[in-house]
This record gives structure tokens, C-alpha cells and sequence, in this order.
């Protein structure tokens, strides 16, 4: 045999089996907690020229199993253990700080240790700000000097020129406790979650939100002073991917603030500092775990807002409230915008007594929240808290500029209304944060576009991602379990899960692998639900819009849209339940059948801008000539898709249109019908597993019979 073959025979098999063994999802692998790529903590001069390669650190402090918060589903098929580098950061503390040895006294020791508070120069602060894609504008600027006309047509108005901010970044979660001096055991409760480095949003955010504004606003070009402003915080609107660690960016300033504000006024501790709204119970309750996890032990109190609580008066108790709804004394209220709205409408006494001490209000998803579905809600709670020094901060991956501009107008006619034009309620800096590219999906997922011709064609498709039948590499990734499956109604998230409900068999968990969530379900059903997926023991989650919103199933490897999202931002949020805190190997497949084909054309843009952003080549990303093929949607039509989807699929189709809405049913069987089916098939591989035991068995009695004697 020709050695040269032979041994190019053997090459190519040993580069199959690395590139399989290569091969990772985000359930598997290292459990880390979102961090910053190690380029921070390299030198200015350093980063351009840096290798690829990275140095080892000896002392790696390990995290136990306890202290992390992360999924871990399948964990016996090659899940490594989390360990955590000890960074330096960004060459401000001594080389010899990163080495200390970590353990219960890490926060301390962070904290004891000599950091070197010299201010890092302007080119290295805009080279980190660079390198992380970070874009800080100051909106409000109100100097005369900074009021410029844009060449054009006569009689165009007067434009505020948007000044570039340029804060120092927050390289390393150590500096906390030297800039900003948090309380230790908030520094040992960040620890303790395993957090080392910040991300993006955090290395920006937490800055705006902790440092006093006159660090860091600067007057533009040509202006004589500063604007006048308060120093006491901004309104912060803030635009980063999915993922990318936006509660902790805010809970660790308002749990900060509020601990402050309880030492230097004893009477606030009987009132709400904070409000937190969410657009579902699923995000609150998330956002209220991870809140309690970093006020742990600082007597900050993070409380969920349910139907049939009463929040404190801040005053005394009366003595027939014993009777009434349990009444709730907590520093930070997170809830929906309805509950508290509907809370706030029942007793009027509330709004006056309850919330004149909230000073900090967040909007988690603003672009959702300041919807029609849910703007009348959202601004009668902000219009009804009265305190002159409250500060907004309001946080999405999508946020349009009528979003932008709503929360801008709110701003100031609040503030003209509680100044009464007397000046007395100065206006506070409005900063904007943008992480990457704005409105775009996480570019570290495979964006897949199948076309499923009809009804039955998706339902086939869905079924094969079940069943994956051998194929070639040129398919891509196999999208393995657990995974969401987006519908657009709540009847058709049904209808799928009667469907599918049969089709992993019971050696694998049969009926248990496969749940439905959606918002007619109670309360206790839904919380069971998110446990159970979050454990592992459900694999495949059928759903609506419900979890496309802030929801951090970190184990998540794959999102079907068996129904076509109705925007692109609803796209962007539904792929982001994939690929969290930048993990690889998260897959998004959309099927689209001919009825969706007028309706792609928002949800081809963004997987071809995420692609370009991969640096996916020509061959293998979106086809331009689709791009081109795909009809454009005119503002109505687009309004009119977010608002009713898809007319078919809904109620008002099926009486427009019956004929349309048979063709958009998922299946024409009823379900007594497939149970009588998948037990007809269960019985007839039960009697053949008997028949081959029972061969088996003769097979063995004659082979073992040795004769008489």
C-alpha cells in the first residue's frame, strides 16, 4: 500500500474526529457567568499586537456546584466545572493583586488590597470604549452654544447637536468596592455568584449609573460651560444584545443607592426607594432571584408584586389593616405594569403615601413597556410618582426612536409639570448606551430560514428536528434538546402541544419531555413549568411571545419559530433566549411556509445582518437574490402585522376567511384520535419486544440443555 495514502487517509480521520469532538452547545461546556473578552485586561499598547494565545493562571480559584446560578442540562455528557480567572484590571491595580488567594475572604481581601486610583488617560478610556463597541451620547445638552442649524432648505428647525461622552470604563467587578465603595458583603455576594469581569453593558452602564455626572460630561466643541444639571445621577437609556448581563447593570447601582440612602435618612427605611416593571410575571420573578441573591445579607428587601398585597404607607400600621390584604414593606418593588396600575386605581391614598419616596425607576424591556399594549399603564404609574429627584433608566436589546422619543417627552413634561415653571425641579443629564450594533441578533447563533411549503410541511419539518435522520455536514448543526418552539396564538401553541405530544417515546421521558406555557395557564402551573424546564426535565417548550422577553434559560440550545415572528424585534428577542452570555453552538430555525412569504422580508434582514457580522461567506449566509425577491411591507402593513399577526391564524380570520384558516390549522385529527393511535403503536411494539424475549429465552434453553445422564 502506498504509505502516502495511508497516512493522508489517517489525517483526514483525525481531523473528522476533532472537528467532532470540537463541537459544543450552550447546555454543555463550561457554566460560566456573562464576562468581558480578556482584551481588558491587556495593556493600551499591547492589544492591537496581542497573541491569540493565553496565559495560564495559577491560582484558579474553583466555584462549587451551590454558588452557581446557571443551568446545567445533560450534565453527565462531558459538562466541565466552571473555574474563574483572577484578572487584573485594565493594569490599574499591581500585578500581584490578581494572586491573592480566593476563598470566603476574597471580598475582603479585594477590598484591603491597595488598588492605585490614578485615572486612566483619555486614549486608553476611548480605545476600551472602542474595542467593546460602546457608544455613550449625551441627549439633552441644553447650552445655547451647542444649538446648531443643519444645512438644508430654508426654515428648518433647530437641531440639538448629540455630544460623545467618554466615562471611564468599569474593567473589573474589584473596582467597586475602591470607586464606589459598596458594601463588603454586596462585593462577597458577586463573588459568590462568580462573576469576575464585567461585560459590555456592565463596563458601560455601571459607570453612568454610579459615578457623579460632572466626571464625566464634558461641553462640546466651541461651548463656553457645562449645562446646568443635577449631580445627584442621569436618566440612562441603554440598547445591548440579548444575554448580555443588563439586570445585574442595574440592580447593583439601585441596591447600592438605596443602602446609601438608608444611612443617611433613617425614615426612607420604612418606604419604597425602587420600582422594577416587567412585562411578565416570568421576567419579574426572575429579576426579583437575582435581586435578592445580590442584596443578600445588606438588609435590602426585593419583593414580587402579587395580586392581593398592599404596599406600606410609611407611617404606622392602622389597627384594622390586620384584616384587610397583607401589606408589604420593601425597599425594591418589581412587578408588571397592570398589577401596580391596577394596584395604584383601587386605593388613591397609595399613590400619595406609598410611592413619594421611590427616587428610582427601571424599565426592563422599555420597548415592550412603552408599547400601545402597554404604554397607558407604564406612564400613569411614572406620571404618578412625585418625587422631584427620581431617575429612569430604561434597558431593552430593541429600542426604536419613538421609544426614544416618548421617554424623552415623559421626562419633561413630568418635570414641567412637578416645577409648576418655577425652575425649581432641575432637568437631569439623558444618556444613551448602545452596545454593539443597535436592533441586531446575537451574531453566535446559527440563523437557519427553512421553507415548509404549507401547514403540514412546518409540522413535518418540526418533527424531523425531533427525529434527526442521518445526513450530510452540509445541513449544519442538529439542533439538540432542550429547545423553545414560538408559536403566534395561545390556541395554536396548544394545538402543537396535542400534537407533538406523542412523539418521544417513553424510554426517553415520553409525554413529560414536552410542555406548553402560555399566559391562560394559573400562576402555580406556570412557575411549575419554568422549574421543571429549568431543571432539565422538559425538553421541547412550546410557547408564545410570553418568553421571548429577558428570560435567561442559559441552557437553551436551540429556538424554533414555527410561527414567523411579526417583527424584527420580536425576532431578535425570540433567537435570544439561544446562545446567552455568549455561548456558541446556539441554533434559531424559522419555518416559513408560502402564506408567510409577504410577511419575511424583516426577519431575512436581521439573520443576514447577524451573518455579516459572524463574517459568514457569501456561499453559506443569506442569498442576496432572496433578499431582493421578498416583498417590502409598508408602515400600515407593518403596524398592522405587529399588532394582529397573521390574520389566518387568529380568530378574526377564521370568520373572514374559513377557508384560509382550515389551511393554517396544525392538524386535522383530533386528539382522542392520536392517543388511540400512539397506544395502538405502543401495544404492537410491546407484543414484539415480547415475542423476541421469548425466542430469546427458548434459544437460551436449548443451547444451555446438556443432555440427560
Amino acid at each position: 500500500m502506498d504509505p502516502l495514502r495511508l497516512l493522508s487517509r489517517s489525517a483526514k480521520a483525525t481531523r473528522k474526529t476533532d472537528k467532532k469532538q470540537n463541537q459544543s452547545t450552550p447546555s454543555a461546556g463550561q457554566r460560566a457567568q456573562p464576562q468581558l473578552p480578556p482584551i481588558v485586561n491587556q495593556p493600551l499598547d499591547n492589544r492591537t499586537t496581542a497573541s491569540r494565545k493565553r496565559k495560564r493562571v495559577q491560582d484558579v480559584p474553583s466555584v462549587s456546584d451551590d454558588q452557581l446560578t446557571g443551568l446545567d442540562f445533560f450534565a453527565g455528557h462531558g459538562a466541565t466545572r466552571m473555574r474563574v480567572k483572577a484578572s487584573a484590571p485594565a493594569q490599574i491595580s499591581d500585578s500581584e493583586s490578581s494572586k491573592k488567594v480566593a476563598g470566603s475572604q476574597h471580598a475582603e481581601d479585594a477590598r484591603d488590597t491597595p488598588l492605585t486610583t490614578k485615572t486612566i488617560s483619555s486614549e486608553e478610556i476611548r480605545a476600551i470604549l472602542k474595542q467593546h463597541k460602546l457608544k455613550v451620547t449625551w441627549l439633552n445638552p441644553s447650552s445655547p452654544q451647542e444649538k446648531v442649524k443643519r444645512k438644508g432648505k430654508e426654515g428648518s428647525k433647530a437641531k440639538t447637536e448629540k455630544s460623545q461622552l467618554h466615562p471611564q470604563p468599569l474593567c473589573s467587578f474589584r473596582e467597586l468596592g475602591e470607586r464606589y465603595a459598596i458594601p463588603k458583603r454586596m462585593a462577597a455576594n458577586i463573588h459568590d455568584q462568580g462573576y469576575a469581569t464585567p461585560t459590555e453593558v456592565q463596563l458601560g452602564a455601571l459607570p453612568l449609573l454610579l459615578d457623579s455626572p460632572s466626571l464625566y460630561l464634558q461641553p462640546a466643541a466651541g461651548a463656553a460651560d457645562v449645562p446646568p444639571h443635577n449631580s445627584d445621577g442621569v436618566d440612562l437609556l441603554t440598547v445591548a444584545p440579548t444575554g448580555s448581563g443588563k439586570t445585574l447593570a442595574f440592580m447593583i447601582p439601585l441596591v447600592h443607592k438605596i443602602s446609601q440612602e438608608r444611612r443617611t435618612d433613617e425614615t426612607l427605611a420604612r418606604m419604597t426607594s425602587a420600582i422594577v416593571l416587567a412585562p411578565t410575571k416570568e421576567l419579574a420573578g426572575q429579576i426579583v432571584n437575582e435581586g435578592r441573591k445580590l442584596a443578600s445579607g445588606t438588609k435590602i428587601k426585593v419583593t414580587q408584586l402579587r395580586k392581593g398585597m398592599r404596599l406600606a404607607s410609611g407611617g404606622t400600621q392602622q389597627a384594622g389593616d390586620e384584616a384587610g390584604p397583607p401589606i408589604v414593606k420593601t425597599d425594591i418593588i418589581v412587578g408588571t405594569p397592570g398589577l401596580l396600575h391596577n394596584m395604584l386605581e383601587e386605593e388613591d391614598e397609595l399613590k400619595q403615601m406609598s410611592l413619594k419616596g421611590v427616587r428610582h425607576l427601571v424599565l426592563d424591556e422599555a420597548d415592550v413597556l412603552l408599547d400601545p399594549l402597554f404604554r397607558e399603564q407604564t406612564l400613569a404609574i411614572w406620571n404618578s410618582l412625585s418625587n422631584p429627584d427620581l431617575r429612569v433608566s430604561l434597558w431593552s436589546a430593541t429600542m426604536g426612536s419613538n421609544i426614544e422619543e416618548l421617554a424623552r417627552s415623559t421626562i419633561h413634561t413630568r418635570r414641567d409639570a412637578l416645577g409648576a415653571g418655577s425652575g425649581d425641579v432641575q432637568e437631569a443629564p439623558l444618556v444613551r448606551l448602545v452596545v454593539g450594533l443597535k436592533d441586531s441578533a446575537v451574531p453566535n447563533v446559527e440563523h437557519r430560514l427553512v421553507y415548509a411549503a404549507t401547514e403540514q410541511g412546518k409540522l413535518m419539518g418540526l418533527r424531523q428536528l425531533l427525529h434527526p435522520a442521518a445526513s450530510s455536514g452540509d445541513t449544519g448543526a442538529p439542533l439538540l434538546p432542550p429547545f423553545l418552539v414560538f408559536t403566534q396564538t395561545i390556541e395554536r401553541a396548544i394545538a402543537l402541544h396535542s400534537e407533538l405530544l406523542y412523539d418521544i417515546p417513553a424510554e426517553a421521558g415520553g409525554i413529560s419531555r414536552i410542555a406548553v406555557l402560555h399566559s391562560d395557564l394559573s400562576d402555580t402551573v406556570r412557575e411549575s413549568v419554568m422549574t421543571r424546564f429549568r431543571k432539565g426535565d422538559i425538553w421541547v417548550l412550546i410557547t408564545t411571545d410570553l418568553l421571548s422577553r429577558g428570560v435567561d434559560f442559559r441552557g437553551v440550545n436551540g429556538v424554533v419559530n414555527y410561527d414567523i415572528p411579526t417583527s424584527s424585534a420580536a425576532y431578535v428577542h425570540r433567537v435570544g433566549r439561544t446562545g446567552r452570555a455568549g455561548r456558541e453552538g446556539g441554533v434559531a430555525v424559522t419555518l416559513y411556509s408560502k402564506e408567510d412569504i409577504p410577511y419575511l422580508k424583516h426577519v431575512a434582514t436581521v439573520v443576514a445582518m447577524a451573518q455579516k457580522q459572524k463574517g459568514t461567506s457569501s456561499g453559506e449566509g443569506m442569498q442576496q437574490w432572496l433578499l431582493d425577491a421578498l416583498p417590502t411591507l409598508s408602515k400600515p402593513e407593518k403596524q398592522k402585522l405587529k399588532k394582529r399577526g397573521i390574520e389566518s391564524r387568529t380568530k378574526r380570520g377564521k370568520e373572514a376567511d374559513p377557508k384560509s384558516a382550515r389551511r393554517a390549522r396544525i392538524s386535522s385529527k383530533a386528539g382522542f384520535i392520536r392517543k388511540s393511535e400512539n397506544n395502538r403503536r405502543s401495544a404492537i411494539l410491546g407484543s414484539q419486544r415480547r415475542q423476541q424475549a421469548d425466542l430469546a429465552n427458548d434459544a437460551g434453553d436449548e443451547t444451555d440443555f446438556g443432555g440427560f445422564d
